[in-house]
Order: structure tokens, then C-alpha cells, then sequence
């Protein structure tokens, strides 16, 4: 039997005034306001920026959650920061954790205890950054995560349907941190440490700021890039489109220019980004004494879905360098790869092995893409010449080090620690960078030692990857490889299974309604999985992110890079036709097929998608309705209403839990 050991309260940050007196404090430096509940581990992000603060040596307190609709006591229980508060909506966007794909009001929430919805407010960073400024005016705001980073400049918004200026214009934030915000945050405390006020930073790379007035000085250091202003976006589709291809060239490189974009009678100045952080920098962040739990408050509240997904895993890297039209993970984490020491890892592994509930499973060893450790360009000064969005569309440049022998040692040593019988590998693998026809990266066979390994003692009955489509048409819009290096890849896992007797499902993620994709190619991708044996279960509806090249494209109809036009299914009827052919083995769906194909012509289709299955992959009931978060990629988008923010609203009945 396991006796838990209760901590004191005084290991987590401060979240109520008691609390912080506890502590012997009677005023805190700095204040930071989340939408996410606290919980001390690295995966969040509040947890890491408070530690952070904290290890400058800075009395820092949090509060989760607050209840935006009474008397804003949860916003005044620390009183005024001596130096500034900082704001983030949580890890995810405000408004993809309230909205489903249809347009409707999800009913929960994963960063709260029990997953109750409504502890929130739709456009968190704005709402909570505008009520600190009507309560302390004299206070200066700093936002962040991924809500403010996303939104930083001139973007579409999918749930009013507009254009939308920077985040820093209508939450009235003195300072916005974009990206991962480790590296300019400690530049940031260091300044105000000095006296330096917070509006008065505006040297430190990775902030965004407007500058009240037409016209910049020019940089010391730094070109300046300017973009249309927000007025000319407004009037002219075609220059928003121009100006997001400026926006995404300049946040992957290393050596990247400042941007300026007129907004009114103001002007925004984006900084240009830090240079990825390293193994050291990684480590240190990481190594934070987290205690790795939620706070003791929630206890009674139930768990927190988000929580319990990533208790016993460990992510290993950041960044992506696909370069997905659709994806996030770029716009946030960055293209280029920034990895932990071996050390760092095992000495978190070491660190669940304490934890009271674990059983000696981890349930993840990964990262935005699970199979990208350490991977990074061979001869790192053409990396900082580069200026592509993805290293490996269209094909995978030669310059980069894609060997999967580092991640293939992290593994065995991990199986090898005495507190481990099993360790998963949970997040997405890349796939496309195991097949040798379009990774030519295996003259000395580590994708075969990799996936060797990986499926014979990695599996957790099942292994996600990410085709994402079948028209090549379409996924070079998507910005992924042809679904025939995706065939290729399944007949390598085949053989391997095969060949030590194990019956794992691959279980391929697609999405219907993406730029780019017309109704008979969804009804063709149906069709081509139901060859290779898939009954699909979980299909993805493309709903548009700011910051993404798909999100221009559904917005302006054209690519920003060629300014050519691209079809994009945008009403309701024509995005859910595209998904019902996920469907077609339903039978309340067959008669709707049928005639939906014999309409367009497609009669050859028709009958090859309704034939009986010949063979299908098994799977297990219990895997079909699991969903992986994934903050920085999730691709559901809603709309909210077109009522201003502050409108005035029956105020909610305070609930239990409120911060």
C-alpha cells in the first residue's frame, strides 16, 4: 500500500493571499493571470513562466481563473504588483477551447477540474488584460501564450468573421511576448529589476509593441520590414495575404528583421525572434523545481483532463519543422528544433518514479512531432541564412540531419531505468521521415533500428500519424507529402509487425474541408482508406487559426505566397458534405452518398466506396473516442457571438472553485 505523502501548500506558487503570507510576503513583484488552472508541471506554461519569475529571485503569485462576471475580487485579492502583470488566456486559444468545428459551445474544458466549461471568457487575454487596466491603471500588462502570440498582428478572425488589429490594441497591454517566452522574459526582469518601466522596453527581441505615433525611429541594430497597415488589409484582401508571407519568413529565421505595421494613427513594432534556445537553456527551464501536481485546491473539484493526459509523460523538444499550412506549432514554438540533454530527461524520469500513482508506465515520450530530437541542420550558418517555411516540403533539404539514432538511444536508455516496465510513445509520429524513397537519410539504417524499436516496445496498442489527406493536389496546399509515401510506410509497419507477431493499428488523421480540397476528393480519400482497411472513427474539420497560411487562404482565397487562387469549402452545407464521406460505412449515410456522387457525376466512386469491406485494421472500442490535445495544433476553430466583449450580461452565479 501507498501512503501519500501531503506537501505543504508553500511548495506550489501562491494563489491566494493567504498564501503568499504564508510565504512572509505582504506584496508580490509580479501577478500573473491565467484561463488555465494551476498546475505546477513544465507542460504549462503559467507553471513555467511563474518559475521562471521566481528564479530572478522575483515574489510572483498566480491567479487561475478568475471570475470575470461579479465583483472582480479574484482580479484585487494580491493588490497592486510592484512591477507588472502578466496575462495569458492558457495553453490554447481562448476561442478553440470554447467552439467546436461545428460552430457550437463545447461543453468542457480540459484545463479545469472535473473539465467544467465556463470558467473562462471567450478572448481571455483581452478581457482579463482590459480589467486589470480599469482596476490598477497605473500597472503595467504583459501578454503572452499562445492567444496573444497568434494574434499579434493584423490577423482573421474566424468567430467574428473579421479582420482583427493586433491583440495589443484592444487588450490595451503594455507589452506582448510572442513565441516561447523563457528567453525574453528573463531579459524583460532584468530591465524592470533596474527601474526600467515596462512601456519603456523596447529593445529586447521576441516583444511586440505599439509605439504611439505614425512613424518609428530606425534601428540600431535591426532592419525594419513594413507591412500594409491594418487599414489597407481592411480594404484590400490581396495585402493581408502579402503581408502574412512576410510575417511567417521573418519568425523562422535566425537572423530576422523588425516589422512595422501601421495601425490608425499608432504603429505596431514586432521585435524580431531570439535565436532557438539549446540544450542548456532547455534544461534550465525544464529542471525547474515544478512539483509537478495541480494545486491542493482542486482536489475536491475532480481531476483536470489536461492534467491526467501528460502526468506521466515527458515531452523531449519543441518545435516543428514541417511547416504545416495548418498548424500552429511553427507560429508558437518555431521552426528549428530545440531539444533536452539526455541528462535532463532521465532525471525526470526519475522524478515520476517518486510520484505515489505510478505504476511504472509512461504514457509519452515526444513532442510536437514525436520523432524530431536533436534533429537540426548539419552546417548550422546556412540554417541561419534560411528563409523557408519547412525543411522538408517538398522534399527534405539536404542540409539537414534527420538520423534517428539520438532519439533511438533516449529510448532504450529509458526502457533500461529500473522504474520503468513500459514507455509509450503518445504524441504524432512524423512519418514521412521513416520512409526511404522520401528520406534518403538511411544509408546506415537508423529509421530501420528506429521503427524497430518504436513498434516493438514503444506501441500502446496503437500509433497516430498524420497523412492529413489523399489528393496530392491538396496536400501540397496542406504542405505534406504525397499519400503514396504514407502506403509505403504502412507496408514497412506491416512487415515489422508481421514479422514479431503484434497487431498494432495505425490510426491516420485527416482532415476534411481544408483549402485546397473539393468534395469528390474527400469522397476519394474515403474511399482509398477504405482499401487500406481503415473504418475512419475521428475526422478533423478544418476551421481556420490565425497565423497560419491556411487561415489566409480561407480568408482571402489565394495563397500568400503565389497569390494565385485556391478553392476553399466555406459554407456550412459544403463543409459538413465534405465530412460525411468519413462516414460512408454508417448506414443511415449510404442513401446520402450514393446519390450526393451520382450527382457529381461519380458513379465509378459511388460503387467502389459503398462495396463491402474486403479486410479492416483492428482496433480496439476503447482507443475510438480518445482525443489528443495538442495546444498548439488543434485545428477546431469556432466562432463566438458579434457582441462586444463588455457588453453588459446577467452576471453568472459565482461558482464553486472560482479563484
Amino acid at each position: 500500500m501507498i501512503i501519500r505523502k501531503e506537501r505543504p501548500v508553500t511548495d506550489w506558487l501562491p494563489i491566494t493571499k493567504k498564501e503568499m503570507e504564508m510565504r512572509g510576503w505582504d506584496e508580490l513583484d509580479v501577478i500573473l493571470v491565467s484561463g488555465d488552472a494551476y498546475v505546477d508541471h513544465p507542460s504549462f506554461g503559467s507553471a513555467v513562466i511563474a518559475r521562471i519569475i521566481e528564479s530572478e529571485g522575483f515574489k510572483v503569485g498566480i491567479i487561475p481563473q478568475p471570475n470575470w462576471q461579479d465583483d472582480l475580487r479574484d482580479f484585487k485579492k494580491f493588490g497592486k504588483p510592484k512591477y507588472f502583470f502578466g496575462v495569458t488566456a492558457g495553453c490554447m486559444d481562448s476561442m478553440v477551447n470554447h467552439y467546436t468545428a461545428n460552430k457550437r459551445k463545447r461543453s468542457n474544458d480540459s484545463y479545469t477540474p472535473g473539465g467544467e466549461a465556463g470558467f473562462r471568457p471567450d478572448y481571455a487575454t483581452t478581457v482579463y488584460s482590459k480589467i486589470l487596466k480599469e482596476l490598477f491603471p497605473d500597472v503595467p500588462v504583459l501578454i503572452g501564450g499562445i492567444e496573444a502570440s497568434l494574434r499579434r498582428v493584423t490577423h482573421y478572425d474566424y468567430w467574428k468573421d473579421e479582420l482583427m488589429p493586433s491583440i495589443l490594441m484592444d487588450s490595451q497591454a503594455d507589452l506582448l511576448v510572442y513565441g516561447m517566452g523563457e528567453q525574453p522574459l528573463r531579459e524583460i526582469l532584468k530591465l524592470v529589476q533596474k527601474g526600467v518601466p515596462l512601456g519603456s522596453i523596447k529593445d529586447v527581441n521576441q516583444v511586440a509593441y505599439i509605439e504611439k505615433s505614425p512613424e518609428v525611429k530606425p534601428h540600431k541594430t535591426w532592419e525594419t520590414v513594413t507591412l500594409a497597415s491594418h487599414e489597407v488589409c481592411l480594404a484590400d484582401k490581396m495585402k493581408y495575404a502579402a503581408n502574412f508571407k512576410i510575417v511567417e519568413v521573418e519568425s523562422n529565421k535566425w537572423q530576422a528583421n523588425r516589422i512595422t505595421q501601421a495601425v490608425g494613427q499608432d504603429t505596431l513594432v514586432i521585435n524580431p525572434p531570439f535565436v532557438t534556445m539549446n540544450e542548456e537553456e532547455m534544461d534550465r527551464s525544464f529542471d525547474l523545481p515544478y512539483t509537478r501536481l495541480p494545486h491542493p485546491k482542486y482536489a475536491k473539484r475532480g481531476t483536470i483532463p489536461a492534467y491526467e493526459m501528460i502526468k506521466f509523460s515527458i515531452n523531449m523538444h519543441r518545435g516543428c519543422f514541417g511547416g504545416c499550412s495548418f498548424c500552429t506549432i511553427s507560429a508558437h514554438q518555431g521552426k528549428f528544433i530545440a531539444s533536452r540533454s539526455e541528462k535532463s530527461i532521465l532525471k525526470e524520469v526519475d522524478e515520476l518514479a517518486k510520484h505515489p500513482e505510478f505504476k511504472g508506465y509512461l504514457s509519452d515520450l515526444g513532442g510536437p512531432s514525436a520523432n524530431m530530437y536533436r534533429m537540426k541542420g548539419k552546417d548550422e550558418s546556412i540554417c541561419a541564412r534560411c528563409q523557408a517555411p519547412s525543411c522538408i516540403h517538398p522534399v527534405i533539404c539536404s542540409n539537414l540531419d534527420t538520423s534517428h539514432k539520438p532519439l533511438t538511444e533516449i529510448y532504450k536508455k529509458v526502457d533500461a531505468h529500473p522504474a520503468i516496465k513500459k514507455a509509450f510513445v503518445g504524441s504524432g509520429v512524423r512519418y514521412d521521415l521513416l520512409v526511404d524513397d522520401f528520406n534518403k537519410n538511411n544509408q546506415d539504417g537508423n529509421h530501420d533500428e528506429y521503427m524497430e524499436q518504436l513498434i516493438t516496445r514503444h506501441v500502446s496498442g496503437r500509433l497516430k500519424v498524420a497523412p492529413e489527406h489523399t489528393s496530392d493536389a491538396t496536400l501540397r496546399v496542406m504542405r505534406k507529402p504525397s499519400f503514396k509515401y504514407f502506403r509505403k510506410f504502412k507496408q514497412k509497419y506491416d512487415k515489422i509487425q508481421e514479422k514479431y507477431g503484434l497487431k498494432q493499428p495505425l490510426i491516420p488523421y485527416f482532415i476534411s474541408s481544408h483549402p485546397g480540397c473539393e468534395e469528390v476528393d474527400m469522397a476519394n480519400l474515403a474511399a482509398e482508406t477504405k482499401d487500406l482497411g481503415f473504418q475512419l472513427e475521428q475526422v478533423q474539420d478544418f476551421t481556420p487559426t490565425p497565423m497560419t497560411v491556411a487561415e489566409v487562404i480561407y480568408y482571402t482565397g489565394v495563397h500568400p505566397y503565389t497569390l494565385q487562387p485556391i478553392i476553399t469549402a466555406k459554407t456550412k452545407e459544403e463543409k459538413q458534405n465534405q465530412n460525411k464521406y468519413f462516414f460512408w460505412w454508417k448506414s443511415e449515410m449510404k442513401g446520402w452518398i450514393k446519390s450526393r456522387l451520382l450527382k457529381l457525376g461519380q458513379k465509378e466512386l459511388a460503387s467502389k466506396l459503398l462495396s463491402p469491406m474486403k479486410h479492416q485494421q483492428p482496433a480496439k472500442k476503447e482507443e475510438i473516442k480518445k482525443v489528443e490535445l495538442k495546444p498548439a495544433s488543434i485545428k477546431k476553430l469556432q466562432p463566438q457571438s458579434q457582441e462586444p466583449i463588455f457588453k453588459k450580461k446577467k452576471p453568472l452565479k459565482k461558482k464553486k472553485g472560482w479563484a
